[in-house]
């Protein structure tokens, strides 16, 4: 199995949701063997193995297979600011064929290590630009993936949730389910914003993750059920 992981934008809780879900994967013998990827990622520390990314790494530390990680993170920028603009300052390739390649590297790793269930944790939301016109989302529809939405939930969440899901159809693919993150907690008439993302979009629930003043896989996966996943 494999999905792609989207956000309705930048700080939705990507990371969060997608370290929780294959922590809870790990839990279950449904699952086998796990696989977080981020193939690209801005804000990295440097360090003396090289650059490295904290979203990345949470993927890492959930992940039951070990892959380098320069096959989890091929692409890292040090400045955290939009991956295109990151490029075009230091001269990288990431246009959607240079990234397809990355990405394909990275999965035949996983093949050879037997991962059962993959997860590839996109950077921004569904149309994050690569420069030139191109745009993540045409990287996710080369790989056919289908895709899990990450809804972080606070004021506007319902235009962006809604437009991101019909964003995603409109490109062909799957919304095989979302999650609703809470990332503010004090969210004017949650509950009802809550039951209109479950109106407005067809796709399953995998549940709400509530605020967590300390957000880690763990507390989070509990609020997770995997159900609509299992092929």
């Amino acid at each position: 199995m494999k999905y792609f992981v989207t956000g309705t934008d930048t700080d939705s809780g990507k990371t969060l949701v997608t370290s929780a879900l294959l922590y809870k994967m790990n839990q279950s013998q449904a699952y086998g063997r796990t696989l977080g990827l981020k193939p690209v990622a801005s804000g990295c520390e440097p360090t003396e193995k090289g650059l490295r990314n904290s979203d990345a790494l949470a993927l890492i530390e959930q992940s039951s297979i070990e892959l380098d990680y320069d096959l989890v993170n091929p692409i890292s920028f040090l400045p955290a600011i939009a991956p295109h603009i990151a490029a075009s300052q230091t001269g990288v390739d990431i246009s959607p064929g240079a990234l397809l390649a990355k990405i394909q590297q990275s999965l035949a790793a996983a093949t050879l290590n037997e991962t059962d269930v993959c997860l590839i944790e996109g950077a921004g939301g569904w149309r994050l630009p690569l420069g030139e016109g191109h745009f993540l989302s045409e990287v996710v529809q080369d790989l056919d993936m289908p895709v899990i939405l990450v809804v972080g939930v606070k004021l506007g969440c319902l235009n962006h949730a809604v437009l991101t899901h019909e964003a995603i159809i409109a490109d062909g693919l799957t919304v095989v389910a979302w999650v609703a993150n809470i990332v503010e907690p004090q969210t004017s008439c949650l509950d009802e914003n809550l039951a209109s993302l479950q109106q407005l979009m067809p796709s399953p629930c995998l549940g709400v993750v509530p605020y967590l003043s300390e957000a880690n896989a763990e507390a989070a996966a509990e609020h997770l059920n995997l159900t609509a996943l299992v092929s």
